[in-house]
C-alpha cells in the first residue's frame, strides 16, 4: 500500500467525510444497482434525471428506463448514479426514505439531486433546456453541443470514448441533436437567472478546426447578448488547433478559460488509444505545446488538460499532472469508465483505492504549484469527481 493510500485509510478511521469518500469511490468505479420499488417511488418526488447529452456513463445502457443523475450522502458528498446490475451497492426504499444498501444491509439514508427550475423551461424554438445545458452541480453547467466526432469516419475514435455510440443508442429516444448558439445562450441565461450556476463549459466531439472556432465564437457572442455579461465564466473545450492564434480568438470573444484534453501522458499508449488525436490534430507534442501557448493567452490556472486515469501506469499519469500543474494548467485525472459502446467496453478500470491515491497526489501537486480551488472550479465542470472531493475536504469546503 502506498503512503497516500495508507493516509486515506487512517483518515477514514476518524473522518466521516473520508469514510464517505471511500464508499463514493466504490460507487463511482463499480456503479450502483437499484431496487425496483425505490425506482418507482423516486418518480413521485422531485429529482434531476440523467440526460445523455454527451456520454453514457452508466455501466450498461438503459433505453426507455429513466435514471436519476445522482444522490447526496449524509455528510454532503455527491455521487453520480452509474447503473450496474453487478454492483454490491443498490438504492433501496425503507421506512419512508431512500437508503444506500451494501450487500443487503442498509448503510444510511440518501437524497437525490433536485431538478433545477430551468429544466422545465423551453428554448424559443421549443427544445427543453434540460437537453441543452446540463446542471453538473456546484454551480456548473455543461453544454455538449454535438456528439459528432470526425474521428469516427476514419475509424480513429479514442478507444475509451462513446460519444458517437451514445448518440446512436439514445438519439431517437432523447432527441439528441446539434445545439445552436441561440439555444445554448437561452439555457445559460435561464440557469444564471435562477442563481444556481456561474460557470458554463461548452464542449462536444471534434470537428473541423475552422468550423469549431467559429461555432465557439458564435456561442460566446450569443451568451453575452442574452445574459448581458462580458465575462460569463465560460470554458471552451476544443481540439488543440493547428493554428495556435485561434486560441487568442477564444480569449478575445469572452471565454475565461480554455481546455484541450491530452487524455494520456504516455506517448506510445496515446498513439494506440487516441489514434485520431495522434494523427489528425498535430499529435501529442502539439497538444502539449498548445496548452503552453494557451497559458500565455489566458493566464496561470486558466487552462485545463484532462488525463483519463487508469489507461497507463499511475506514475506516468502523475508525471503529466506534475508537468501541467507546474506550468499553471489544471489537470485532474478522471477515473476511466469502460463506457458502453466504446472500443474498451468490458475492460476494467483500476480498483477504487488506486484512483483515490492518484487523486490525492494530484491534489498535492496542484497545491504545490499554487493552483487554487477557484481556478479548478472555473476550468472544469466535473464536480462529481473524487478528485474534486479531496480538494473540498482538504480545503474545508464541505
Amino acid at each position: 500500500m502506498s503512503l497516500t493510500a495508507l493516509k486515506l485509510e487512517k483518515a477514514a478511521s476518524g473522518s466521516d467525510l473520508y469514510k464517505e469518500l471511500l464508499i463514493k469511490a466504490d460507487l463511482s468505479i463499480d456503479g450502483v444497482n437499484y431496487d425496483p420499488t425505490a425506482l418507482k417511488k423516486l418518480q413521485e418526488v422531485d429529482h434531476q434525471e440523467q440526460v445523455h447529452g454527451g456520454f453514457e456513463m452508466d455501466l450498461e445502457t438503459h433505453v426507455g428506463t429513466e435514471f436519476p443523475s445522482g444522490f447526496i450522502l449524509p455528510n454532503g458528498l455527491k455521487s453520480p448514479f452509474k447503473w450496474s446490475r453487478k454492483s454490491n451497492y443498490s438504492v433501496g426504499y425503507e421506512n419512508g426514505q431512500f437508503v444506500l444498501v451494501h450487500k443487503g444491509s442498509a448503510l444510511f439514508p440518501i437524497s437525490f439531486f433536485k431538478a433545477p427550475k430551468y429544466y422545465s423551461q423551453l428554448s424559443s424554438d421549443g427544445m427543453p433546456f434540460s437537453k441543452i445545458a446540463t446542471f453538473a452541480q456546484d454551480t456548473n453547467l455543461s453544454v455538449f453541443y454535438s456528439n459528432e466526432c470526425s474521428y469516427k469516419e476514419k475509424g480513429e475514435d479514442c478507444l475509451f470514448c462513446n460519444a458517437n455510440a451514445t448518440r446512436d443508442t439514445y438519439g431517437e429516444h432523447e432527441g439528441i441533436q446539434w445545439k445552436t448558439p441561440r439555444q445554448a445562450a437561452e439555457a445559460v441565461k435561464a440557469a444564471y437567472d435562477e442563481g444556481i450556476a456561474d460557470h458554463v463549459t461548452i464542449t462536444g466531439g471534434i470537428i473541423a478546426e475552422r468550423r469549431e472556432i467559429e461555432y465557439y465564437q458564435d456561442v460566446a457572442e450569443a451568451i453575452k447578448q442574452h445574459t448581458g455579461l462580458d465575462d460569463f465564466n465560460g470554458t471552451a473545450v476544443i481540439a488543440a488547433p493547428l493554428d495556435l492564434t485561434n486560441i487568442d480568438k477564444l480569449k478575445e470573444v469572452g471565454y475565461r478559460t480554455i481546455a484541450m484534453n491530452i487524455e494520456l501522458w504516455d506517448k506510445n499508449i496515446y498513439q494506440t488509444i487516441c489514434p485520431g488525436k495522434a494523427n489528425k490534430s498535430g499529435g501529442w507534442d502539439h497538444w502539449k505545446k498548445a496548452t503552453e501557448y494557451a497559458v500565455g493567452v489566458f493566464g496561470f490556472g486558466r487552462v485545463r488538460s484532462n488525463i483519463v486515469a487508469g489507461l497507463e501506469p499511475k506514475q506516468k499519469t502523475l508525471e503529466g499532472v506534475e508537468w501541467f500543474s507546474s506550468h499553471g494548467i489544471v489537470c485532474l485525472p478522471g477515473a476511466w469508465c469502460p463506457n458502453p459502446g466504446s472500443a474498451l467496453e468490458g475492460h476494467r478500470t483500476p480498483e477504487p483505492a488506486w484512483h483515490l491515491d492518484l487523486a490525492y497526489k494530484a491534489y498535492q501537486l496542484h497545491k504545490k504549484a499554487g493552483i487554487s480551488y477557484q481556478q479548478v472550479h472555473d476550468a472544469s465542470n466535473n464536480d462529481l469527481a473524487i478528485s474534486r472531493d479531496i480538494w473540498k475536504i482538504e480545503e474545508g469546503l464541505l
